[in-house]
């Protein structure tokens, strides 16, 4: 059902922007980390990726987590502005350019699931299988610990948050995976899931995310990020 834009009151598609609006959102600079996805000024690696390498092969992001896409995941993931999904999935699906075999969501606890009403990165995940024709394995891993909400950490601590966090129940033998999720700040929880696909048999472990976290920017906007 079209209604206006979420951004400027505008006339707007289904999914909830206006052209005008979706062109003005921040994109992550091309300039970025071809592991991790953070800007950089030359090279194709960032420094951490170099000196300590995470578990996931690669990671691809649409824009930065800066205004007025922080709005946006807001809405989406906590005021139930679902037509968001067709406007982040989207772009997600034309952004991830590498190949996936399977898409695994980012799980949430049960609890989570419970307060939300819904798993955000489950609902991006079967849009983009959808679109590019690639399955999505709802069940092939399992949040089984609620952590404390990543954004009340200081970003040395948030690796020792999510530690022990996953349980893969799949057999991955062989196959290119890409974890769906919303936002990424520095990566821990990613890495994490995807040291336990690896020990699941997963090749490779992308990250297909629709904003990235900036360092520079993370007193504005951390407040909501998991």
């Amino acid at each position: 059902m079209r209604g206006p834009c979420l951004l400027c009151g505008a006339g707007a598609a289904a999914d909830g922007l206006c052209a005008g609006c979706v062109a003005d959102l921040p994109a992550l600079p091309s300039a970025a980390c071809v592991q991790c996805a953070a800007p950089i000024a030359t090279g194709n690696r960032c420094g951490t990726c170099l000196a300590h390498p995470p578990h996931y092969d690669a990671v691809t992001a649409v824009y930065v987590y800066d205004f007025p896409v922080d709005a946006l995941i807001r809405a989406y993931k906590y005021g139930g502005e679902l037509r968001l999904v067709r406007a982040l999935g989207n772009a997600m699906a034309a952004a991830a350019d590498r190949t996936a075999d399977a898409l695994i969501p980012m799980p949430l606890s049960g609890q989570r699931v419970r307060e939300r009403g819904y798993n955000q990165a489950l609902e991006l995940a079967r849009h983009i299988g959808s679109r590019r024709g690639i399955p999505v394995l709802t069940h092939a891993c399992r949040r089984v610990i609620d952590t404390p909400a990543q954004a009340l950490l200081p970003w040395r601590e948030r690796a020792r948050n999510v530690r022990g966090a996953f349980v893969c129940d799949m057999d991955l033998t062989g196959l290119r995976v890409a974890v769906v999720d919303d936002v990424m700040t520095t990566g821990a929880t990613l890495n994490e899931l995807a040291r336990n696909l690896k020990h699941a048999g997963a090749a490779e472990v992308h990250g297909w995310v629709a904003a990235r976290a900036v360092q520079r920017l993370y007193r504005r906007t951390s407040e909501d990020m998991d």
